[in-house]
């Protein structure tokens, strides 16, 4: 792994933990971090009351940079790696599936945006 890829991955986590903690702030508990499938990677899986939130982690100098990094095909990607979670966690599978994404951006507090996206047509059904 070259240096750079190194402090993209520590960065990469820095920006998790700052996010892991804001949720922990905000009531929820984190279920898992970097939680691996073959179909895809969750940043953290968190749960408050009812709902099950799968949330992704984007640090950016700008938070319309940070959005735009969050495309369909990546959507796509998490709603299949939420699935495969959902289906080894059988025990929450009665929580209410949400997809959020936390912005941080330089000098500025996280943004939490609930309910970031919604999965659409096959995807959709892949959550039920």
């Amino acid at each position: 792994m070259t240096r750079d890829r190194r402090r993209a991955e520590a960065r990469g986590r820095r920006a998790e933990t700052v996010a892991a903690l804001w949720l922990m702030a905000k009531g929820y508990t984190i279920l898992n971090r970097r939680y691996r499938s073959p179909l895809g990677e969750l940043d953290l899986v968190a749960r408050r009351g009812p709902v099950l939130a799968f949330v992704e982690v984007k640090q950016r100098a700008r938070a319309d940079a940070a959005l735009v990094a969050v495309g369909p095909r990546q959507q796509q990607r998490l709603v299949r790696a939420a699935a495969a979670y959902r289906a080894r966690h059988r025990r929450l599978a009665e929580l209410q599936p949400r997809f959020d994404l936390i912005i941080l951006t330089p000098g500025r507090w996280p943004e939490h945006l609930r309910g970031a996206w919604r999965p659409e047509g096959r995807d959709a059904l892949t959550l039920s």
